[in-house]
């Protein structure tokens, strides 16, 4: 299970928003640049990099700072924020971005999205974000009428990278992951799942742990690393002897 240490940028710095809420933000470094290298020397072997400017603005607003983050890092970084075109997926991909996220006009244009995943195969991500069990789009700002179970289904035959699940409502409240809800998801779909939204503790990444077996790629984690109530290093390596555990048996 990879552990993927979260960069939300917005107007250039690295911040952390309360259930996705503009007004309830917390910035914790000026340079995203600096952060990506920090995590990259504590071990983490993946980024998740998400543009909130260009999130709320429905198109990418620092994609030069995200392009800068992976090659200072270099280490695979997903990116998400606002990719509503073609255009936006090539220039990251052919920037050297490892994963592109892709939320809210996969839900508008399942046609267009499912004909760019198999343009791009297994180098997009479907970012599934959830408000009470309904899908939430453009920057979370709208949560839809579409249950996030009801359209599984339209996404099965695509060739996704991941499907990145964020529980809003968890989103940077240190409350626990919504487990349940994610076990829920993995038994709907084929595709790797990335949990995200609520970690506080290593205990909630090591709860996650068994859920590998069933197609759960990694957690995002943000908030609680910033706040130091994990250390990346510890839960890394705790990844690891539960790895060596399940091994051995």
């Amino acid at each position: 299970m990879i552990i993927y240490p979260a960069i939300d940028i917005r107007k250039g710095k690295c911040v952390r928003l309360f259930q996705g809420d503009p007004d309830k933000e917390t910035v914790y470094a000026d340079d995203p640049v600096e952060v990506a290298k920090k995590w990259k020397d504590e071990g983490a072997t993946w980024l998740h990099v998400v543009d909130l400017d260009g999130a709320f603005a429905g198109t990418p607003v620092n994609r030069d700072l995200v392009v800068s983050i992976a090659r200072e890092a270099n280490i695979p970084v997903q990116v998400g924020g606002g990719i509503r075109t073609e255009e936006d997926v090539m220039f990251y991909l052919n920037a050297g971005i490892s994963r592109v996220i892709v939320g809210t006009r996969a839900f508008e244009d399942i046609d267009w999205f499912g004909s760019l995943c198999n343009k791009y195969p297994y180098r997009i991500a479907l970012g599934l974000d959830a408000r009470d069990g309904f899908v939430a789009v453009k920057g979370w700002k709208e949560t839809t009428k579409v249950g996030v179970l009801d359209v599984m289904a339209q996404f099965s035959q695509i060739p996704l990278g991941a499907i990145i699940y964020t529980d809003i409502s968890r989103d940077g409240t240190h409350t626990g992951v919504n487990i349940t809800a994610t076990e829920i998801l993995l038994e709907m779909t084929h595709h790797p799942v990335i949990a995200s939204g609520g970690v506080s503790s290593a205990e909630d990444v090591v709860k996650l742990l068994p859920l590998a077996k069933k197609g759960l790629n990694g957690v995002i984690i943000g908030r609680a690393l910033y706040d130091q109530r994990i250390r990346l290093g510890e839960v890394l390596r705790l990844v690891e002897e539960y790895k060596r555990g399940a091994a051995e048996k």
